[in-house]
């Protein structure tokens, strides 16, 4: 048997006692009762009957606050889940700022490298071989920075723990979904630099200065 977590899934579970009904209203705890209906479809739908129900056994019972246990855990969960968005957001921003910073730094390697990729042609070189050079070199530095990349979001994801719910901050599927989605999005950057370096003229590119 779990804990029940009456303060929020987010919260921590408390000490509670159980009591009975007539016990609680004679100490003065409380004077509201919540039942938690089963039904089959829109639990919503249920709630005139429920509140009929009430109204035969009680007419002066008030029934209010009648939710779906869906809604509640989506009150529960609203500031995480809105802080979520915004880390979502910003973390989509910076994934498309490291695919254009990719990009730039290795099509400024290919400029600067252009008489070099000339030699090697006029040399006999293969554009396929001009290709794996330069998506090797730029998959290296992205190699490097994905490593230094999870070793710092291990440390700094426990920060975090108080806006995950049911995922640990070293989850390792999130870890590796992650990583193949940076080594994609650099990949792709490196892909289309290399392909115009396949297409480097080696009689313009001696000439480059």
């Amino acid at each position: 048997m779990t804990d029940i977590k009456n303060a929020g899934l987010d919260q921590p579970a408390q000490p509670e006692v159980y009591a009975p009904l007539t016990q609680c209203e004679f100490e003065g705890w409380s004077n509201t009762v919540s039942f938690a209906v089963k039904t089959d479809g829109d639990p919503l739908r249920m709630a005139p009957a429920i509140r009929t129900i009430v109204a035969d056994l009680d007419p002066t019972l008030p029934v209010a606050n009648v939710s779906s246990m869906d809604q509640l855990v989506g009150n529960s969960l609203s500031n995480a889940r809105f802080s979520l968005i915004l880390l979502t957001f910003f973390a989509a921003s910076a994934l498309l700022l490291t695919a254009l910073g990719i990009y730039g730094v290795i099509a400024d390697s290919i400029r600067q490298r252009t008489r070099e990729i000339g030699v090697r042609v006029a040399l006999g070189a293969r554009p396929s071989e001009i290709f794996r050079l330069v998506v090797g070199g730029g998959m290296k530095l992205a190699a490097l920075g994905l490593a230094i990349g999870l070793a710092l979001s291990f440390v700094l994801t426990q920060a975090l723990t108080s806006l995950l719910y049911g995922v640990k901050p070293s989850d390792p599927a999130t870890y590796l979904f992650v990583t193949v989605i940076l080594a994609g999005v650099s990949l792709l950057a490196c892909y289309l630099p290399a392909r115009r370096s396949t297409r480097v003229d080696p009689m313009v590119a001696l000439r480059y200065e």
